[in-house]
């Protein structure tokens, strides 16, 4: 049997939604965001050992709110780093060495990701991919270029990635190895630098990254709407 594991990082400070509290602990349909999607895995994958990657500072503050809502916290939680791969890197230090688990690596303020995408995204990985959920680019894309001029780009030629963004643990393990360099922006960039093929699967669409004020609205409608 494949073990598995979800490290959800929520490493936010809140400044783009314009208040002081960090977005992945802003509440939308009567809950932090965070806690929508801790249960998207939890309902997801049966047995999922989940690592929780927060700044330190927030750490108590979670604890609070875990008591307030009577919500289980993850059974780990890892400090946060200076970047997004650093903190990836944090929680993947958690984790014990097994050749045979798979792992994803997830936003802590994408709540809406599907049953089905986590469950795709698991299946592939287990069987070896590094994987990367998708959905196509719907609107015009321009390219913008040196001279400051801009070209219409085909756009079925283009994905939107989304994560959870999915590997077996000993292959993600070896990839955070490498010293961090400013072109690691996700952990397939990170995959990709071992030369290791990225596979790309079906995503949500709801599965958006919450980041702006208007984001929050768009969630406040979905929690409405939309199975939790």
């Amino acid at each position: 049997m494949v073990e598995t594991f979800a490290i959800i990082v929520a490493g936010g400070k809140g400044l783009r939604m314009g208040g002081e509290v960090p977005k992945q602990f802003l509440p939308i349909g009567g809950k932090p965001v965070l806690m929508y999607t801790i249960d998207a895995f939890r309902r997801a994958l049966d047995n999922v050992c989940i690592v929780l990657v927060l700044p330190a500072e927030q750490h108590h503050y979670w604890q609070e709110l875990c008591e307030e809502y009577n919500f289980r916290s993850p059974e780990l939680i890892a400090q946060g780093g200076e970047t997004r791969f650093h903190s990836v890197r944090n929680g993947l230090a958690l984790l014990p060495d097994n050749a045979n688990a798979v792992v994803g690596v997830h936003d802590g303020v994408r709540p809406f990701v599907s049953t089905e995408t986590i469950r795709r995204c698991y299946a592939a990985a287990a069987e070896g991919k590094a994987v990367v959920p998708v959905v196509p680019v719907v609107e015009t894309v321009r390219q913008i270029l040196s001279d400051g001029k801009s070209v219409t780009k085909p756009r079925d030629e283009y994905r939107l990635v989304q994560t959870p963004q999915t590997f077996p643990l000993a292959l993600l393990r070896q990839a955070y190895q490498q010293p961090y360099i400013e072109n690691f922006t996700d952990d397939a960039s990170v995959v990709e630098a071992l030369g290791k093929e990225i596979v790309m699967i079906e995503g949500n669409r709801e599965n958006i990254k919450l980041t702006t004020p208007e984001d929050l609205r768009f969630a406040e409608f979905t929690t409405m709407n939309y199975a939790l």
